[in-house]
């Protein structure tokens, strides 16, 4: 006889915070719990925001990230939260690779366009040089 708790793997579904604890994604459930309320989290496309919506096997889960989303593929629900090698069975990573370093532009903010902001110490003196001009009498200049 089966154990009543078992469930065959296409119709077995878990709420997602407990979930995305067991997977690993999260930290904790109460850190997933807050990813799903604050609109994080997405299943199939459809923005959840239910700590207790129900994922199954093959549903598209994306969760928004500090620095990227991360796209993943429900592959079972989960009995524990275990070591990440147990955890790393319950998804299938479908997030896209970052793009190369020479796409990307690390310093893009850091930028300024040239006589914005703060002048540099050359450009400071050329500045004093031509107000010291400009207060001397027309005789003397």
């Amino acid at each position: 006889m089966a154990d009543e708790r078992e469930q065959p793997t296409g119709q077995a579904r878990q709420r997602i915070d407990k979930w995305l604890f067991f997977a690993r994604l999260r930290k904790s459930r109460s850190l997933a719990a807050k990813s799903v309320e604050q609109g994080d989290v997405s299943v199939n496309g459809q923005p959840v925001r239910q700590p207790s919506y129900n994922v199954k096997a093959g549903d598209t889960v994306v969760l928004s990230l500090d620095r990227h989303d991360m796209v993943v593929k429900v592959l079972h629900p989960g009995a524990r939260r275990g070591p990440y090698e147990e955890a790393r069975l319950l998804y299938d990573d479908l997030t896209p690779p970052p793009p190369p370093r020479a796409e990307r532009n690390l310093f893009e903010q850091a930028t300024r366009e040239r006589g914005a902001g703060r002048p540099t110490k050359r450009e400071r003196r050329e500045t004093d040089a031509l107000r010291r001009r400009s207060d001397l009498p027309d005789d003397e200049a």
